[in-house]
């Protein structure tokens, strides 16, 4: 695997490349946020995009969502992965913040992991995003760079990929990291046989890789 400076070095390279993006969901509240994130589940961004305007337009506060038709959701979420658990969750999840948490998004991560449908991913994501902390969302583009490049073992779970980055980024650059990383999967293929590979990071890192497994073995 890569050493801890080697990672920031090859993260800081993608960022060269990507150049400054953020983040790429719609909405103009925490809340809707939050809701969109949860959308996006195994789904994309674009998709999510589509649909929550006129989810938006139509329920745009929790007490609203809450006391929605979940035929309703479903039909203007249909086009989105697993619409029907994720109509059920949104309208629980928007109860749960109008009647207990008084129309307020949580702040941290522990709360919103609590919330119908809201995941440690989502946390992360909604914390850096909304709430601008140091946290670090690992979604399947940032696993599979995180596996490809050799930042982590190839059986390493999300947290796995999670903690290593959060171990060796500096806290204010997590934020940029994500959406860094997120953009290069999308850009470049990490399924190429390293016989092919014609991405010059990637062959990088697949020689760094190599040379710190023969320090190790010596």
């Amino acid at each position: 695997m890569l050493k801890d400076e080697q990672i920031v070095w090859a993260i800081h390279q993608m960022e060269e490349d990507i150049g400054p993006v953020g983040p790429s969901l719609d909405s103009r509240t925490p809340f809707q946020y939050l809701v969109s994130v949860i959308l996006s589940a195994q789904a994309t961004d674009v998709s999510v995009n589509k649909v929550t305007p006129i989810l938006f337009a139509k329920y745009p506060t929790p007490a609203d969502l809450m006391n929605a038709d979940i035929s309703d959701v479903e039909q203007i979420i249909k086009s989105v992965g697993l619409f029907h658990n994720k109509a059920r969750n949104i309208i629980k999840t928007a109860r749960v913040v109008h009647e207990e948490l008084n129309d307020i998004v949580p702040e941290a991560r522990k709360g919103i992991m609590a919330l119908p449908g809201a995941g440690r991913k989502t946390a992360n994501v909604v914390l850096s995003d909304v709430f601008n902390q140091a946290t670090f969302a690992v979604d399947t583009h940032v696993s599979a760079i995180s596996k490809r490049l050799h930042f982590v073992d190839q059986k390493a779970n999300p947290l796995q990929v999670e903690k290593k980055i959060v171990s060796v980024m500096p806290a204010e650059e997590l934020h940029q990291a994500h959406h860094t990383m997120i953009e290069y999967g999308r850009k470049y293929s990490m399924k190429l046989d390293p016989s092919k590979e014609t991405n010059a990071l990637i062959i990088e890192c697949d020689r760094l890789n190599e040379i710190n497994e023969k320090e190790i073995a010596n």
